[in-house]
């Protein structure tokens, strides 16, 4: 079950400045304190367990500590015929995790540089809402903490696809045309003007009177527009010249099916409904799909070791080596817990523990109980999971296919997979300070 096992061992101790670097640092576990028996041992056995129950055909874990890798390990296949191991330098359909990668960075830093307010109406960066009484007077703080009361979700394809499965060709067509110009997935493309109907669909979609946690996707599908109108700069160039570049995070982006990656990509889900086959280096959340595959709920693709480099950048806080590219105030304000008292853990688009989190057991935590308060991230609905812990020094990255073949695959929930993973390193801190 196990495969491509690969450590590169470098010079411990850099200096912080190296860290902007593309390159990233690594030790074995027992140079930065963790018991390494007890940390191969135990997560080999949780892997195991995960593909010999299906609850992923192959994944792959990588952990940090104090901006160092010591744990970077590859199991199983892509697919459950067992052909094409997993490799290290995989890219995975990142899910919603696209929401603190994509446009979460550059709302923090339109926050830092005050081109937004997170108190100040919505709709002023958003003039449609003002006509809308629901929503003209929802703060960005509330959106963003799943406080405002929006609907969690819009199935957008449900305005594509007639009732008898067949595609409605007013909206989606086979070729490209002038009218026609964003793509799908191989020989799919969408009607221009379908972005703003689903604008509009959630302009006009209902919002609770009761202001409680619920989580809400929705305007993550705006928030690339919104960036773009604030920025003067493309959405996709933006994070790349902001982000992703400084750090070093080359495979990190949109659409790899048309860029020349070496990278193998690693398949999602058998679509039996909208793209009629195994979607492969294409997003697999069909509302990013039918924004051309670029949006802020879902789309992006990565690799584990780009991921560390950006969750890295927020266990610090948002320096870049010895550059600060978004204050260390700002990132910590979008990390804190925002309505407390509303019995809402999450931070300003992160996912934070449960708040009672360190007094539950493994089995009915979120994520590990031994995770800090201020640690944060988020999960992905393919199978995706990271996560940071500025108190502990220590990144988590988690990747698999859970969706492949079938969305119905929820052994990876059941068998609590993630939490138990995370909880591993957490443990083997205590047992190596013990020995």
């Amino acid at each position: 079950m196990k495969n491509l096992f690969a450590f590169c061992f470098c010079f411990l101790f850099v200096s912080t400045s190296l860290l902007a670097q593309q390159n990233l640092i690594h030790a074995l576990p027992s140079k930065l304190g963790l018991d390494e028996a007890y940390i191969n041992q135990k997560v080999d056995s949780i892997m195991e367990l995960g593909i010999k129950d299906q609850a992923f055909p192959g994944a792959q874990v990588l952990v940090a500590k104090n901006d160092t890798v010591v744990f970077h390990k590859a199991y199983g296949y892509h697919t459950y015929d067992s052909v094409q191991p997993v490799a290290l330098n995989d890219l995975y359909d990142l899910a919603s995790v696209t929401k603190i990668l994509g446009p979460l960075p550059a709302l923090m830093k339109l926050v830092d540089e005050g081109k937004l307010d997170l108190d100040v109406p919505f709709s002023n960066y958003w003039p449609s809402w003002k006509k809308h009484k629901d929503k003209k007077d929802l703060t960005l703080r509330e959106i963003l903490s799943h406080q405002a009361g929006l609907v969690p979700y819009i199935v957008f394809l449900e305005k594509v696809m007639r009732k008898n499965g067949k595609i409605k060709r007013r909206f989606v067509r086979d070729t490209p045309s002038e009218k026609f110009q964003q793509q799908v997935y191989e020989n799919l493309f969408i009607s221009d003007r379908f972005e703003a109907k689903m604008n509009r669909m959630i302009d006009r979609s209902k919002v609770s009177d009761e202001k409680k946690y619920v989580y809400s996707g929705l305007t993550f599908l705006i928030y690339p527009r919104l960036i773009e109108q604030l920025t003067g700069v493309d959405y996709e160039t933006y994070l790349d010249q902001n982000f992703y570049k400084p750090l070093g995070c080359y495979t990190l982006g949109y659409n790899p099916s048309k860029k020349n990656y070496v990278n193998d990509i690693v398949p999602t889900e058998n679509d039996s409904v909208f793209r009629k086959t195994f979607v492969k280096g294409w997003v697999h959340d069909e509302n990013a799909s039918l924004k051309g595959g670029v949006s802020g709920n879902a789309g992006l693709f990565g690799s584990a070791d780009d991921l560390a480099k950006i969750m890295m950048f927020y266990e610090n806080y948002g320096a870049i080596g010895d550059k600060q590219i978004i204050s260390k105030e700002v990132v910590k304000e979008f990390g804190r817990v925002q309505y407390p008292d509303n019995d809402n853990r999450r931070g300003l688009g992160f996912d934070k523990p449960l708040l009672d989190n360190s007094e539950r057991t493994l089995e009915k935590a979120y994520p590990s109980p031994l995770s800090s308060p201020n640690s944060f991230g988020h999960s992905g609905f393919t199978g995706t999971f990271v996560w940071a812990d500025p108190d502990n020094k220590l990144v988590y990255i988690f990747l698999s296919n859970r969706v492949y073949p079938s969305r119905e695959h929820s052994q990876l929930y059941r068998l609590n997979i993630r939490t138990a993973l995370q909880d591993v390193f957490y443990k083997a801190q205590s047992i190596s300070s013990k020995n």
